[in-house]
């Protein structure tokens, strides 16, 4: 690559949507970090929509509304 040349900017918009560790996520969901070990055990049980980057758990932001929406609904068309 040519020194004058700079690469085009690249968008932060993957880069804000994703947490990373139980910690981030924790904290997005339930407020507090140390909420974490909650995180592990609904990653563990499948029901939280969450990866891997290594060994880092990690989830985006959007998915995690989306599935907390679809909890909502759920809830609503069994009660209704």
């Amino acid at each position: 690559m040519d020194a004058r040349t700079t690469p085009p900017e690249i968008p932060n918009e993957l880069a804000d949507d994703i947490l990373r560790g139980a910690d981030q996520i924790a904290e997005f969901i339930f407020g507090e970090r140390g909420s974490r070990r909650k995180v592990y055990y609904l990653a563990e049980c499948s029901r939280l929509p969450v990866f891997r980057l290594g060994s880092v758990l990690c989830a985006r932001k959007s998915v995690l509304l989306r599935w907390i929406s679809g909890q909502e609904s759920r809830v609503l068309d069994s009660a209704g």
